[in-house]
């Protein structure tokens, strides 16, 4: 079983080459859209928001009878993704699994399974802001579906207090109008008003929108589950257009 990224565009070989290995695709039907036309005339199993479980259990019965499956998850499947919950499955149920790249040393039943990486959308909005995640960083979702808010909000705390450039995850749903202002609350504890803030929608896909604001000046109205906030630190500036924190080269070695 492999678990790999969604949008064709933006496949890694081995993901396009395990998309055309597979027989059964797996996965959120929005991503399986993503690829559709890499994956034309195998056994697609699509499903809609709040199934992730089960995906996860089709995907492993599927393998487990021996079937080529791909569990596709948007971005990486390991930042955010299925590759996780695979494995929690696979401990919670005392299926034994290998490393799917290397061969089998054995004759065990092991299933063999390949996580493979792809573009998280911090990379890619990154990319498109300038070079906002040059220095370190923190990743942190506002989603309270599996995390209570209480441990969110410890999470931001720590992070802002600690100067990290913040990637913030599903950021303001229907569901959850308000999280994105407590968070900036949160945030302005500890950083200025001015501090930029790159707001990335839909990141490398039809739909793709790029503004730069400033903690401040956000507006949620610009903000839904599909943008990504890359929130600077201290050192973060804007310049020409392009969002960059700094590395420290130049303090050290000068220009």
């Amino acid at each position: 079983m492999s678990l790999g990224p969604g949008s064709s565009e933006h496949l890694t070989p081995r993901a396009a080459e395990a998309l055309h290995e597979a027989e059964v695709v797996v996965g959120y039907k929005t991503y399986v859209g993503l690829v559709a036309g890499l994956v034309q005339g195998k056994d697609i199993r699509a499903s809609g928001m709040r199934k992730e479980i089960d995906r996860c259990r089709e995907a492993l019965d599927l393998a487990l009878q021996g079937r080529r499956v791909a569990l596709v998850s948007g971005g990486d499947a390991g930042i955010y993704g299925m590759a996780g919950l695979v494995f929690d499955l696979c401990r919670a149920h005392g299926v034994t699994v290998r490393d799917g790249r290397e061969e089998a040393k054995d004759s065990s039943d092991a299933l063999p399974v390949e996580v493979i990486p792809g573009v998280a959308a911090f990379n890619a909005a990154a990319s498109l802001l300038g070079a906002p995640l040059m220095h370190d960083f923190a990743a942190v979702s506002l989603s309270d579906h599996l995390t209570p808010w209480e441990i969110i909000e410890r999470r931001l705390e720590a992070a802002a207090e600690a100067d990290f450039v913040i990637a913030i995850y599903n950021p303001r749903s229907a569901t959850r109008p308000d999280g994105l202002d407590r968070a900036r609350s949160i945030l302005l504890r500890h950083r200025p008003g001015d501090t930029p803030v790159g707001v990335v929608h839909k990141a490398m896909r039809d739909g793709q929108r790029c503004l730069l604001t400033t903690l401040e000046g956000l507006d949620p109205e610009d903000v839904d589950m599909q943008t990504v906030l890359l929130v600077g630190n201290s050192h973060t500036y804007v310049w020409n257009g392009w969002m960059v924190t700094p590395r420290g080269y130049l303090d050290k070695y000068g220009t």
